[in-house]
């Protein structure tokens, strides 16, 4: 069996939790910029992952707070699935990854990190992207700030059509 570590995400893991739903919360806040939101439709939201696996890492989440697909009605999955879409648009047009991983995590034991609310993660993937300074050196190596990320990215959101 072959293990991929990734240790950079102990210090998501060891954060203080203050009981808020980031999923919630954030959009509520009112300042996009600042929470790393991109894109805000009717039913759900785009939003970076700020403890990212790798640089792009977006995520997609309904304005609904549910902790299953199964409570989602069909325009909330309709927009979830059109915005996951144009998520892979945008990111291979911005950063032309080889591949992407997306999913959901459904409860604690799938590793979702905020299991009362759904979203989707799509995380552009490179050839070798995995290397020895996560393995070896407990280090993960982002080619580029969060705040470029999200400069990039946003007017790209702001031009999507559903």
């Amino acid at each position: 069996m072959k293990c991929l570590w990734a240790p950079w995400r102990m210090e998501y893991i060891r954060q203080e939790k203050t009981g808020d739903c980031i999923f919630c919360s954030l959009p509520r806040a009112g300042d996009d910029a600042q929470h790393y939101i991109l894109r805000r439709d009717s039913l759900c939201f785009v939003i970076m992952n700020v403890f990212p696996y790798n640089c792009g890492h977006v995520m997609v989440s309904p304005f609904v707070h549910v902790n299953c697909i199964t409570k989602l009605d069909r325009a909330q999955m309709d927009q979830m699935g059109a915005l996951t879409q144009k998520c892979v648009e945008i990111l291979s047009a911005a950063y032309a990854p080889d591949g992407f991983n997306i999913g959901l995590n459904l409860g604690k034991s799938a590793g979702a990190g905020y299991d009362e609310h759904i979203h989707t993660h799509i995380v552009p993937r490179w050839n070798g992207d995995t290397n020895f300074m996560p393995a070896l050196g407990e280090t993960k190596v982002h080619p580029e700030h969060l705040r470029t990320t999200y400069d990039r990215l946003a007017p790209l959101f702001q031009k999507i059509k559903l």
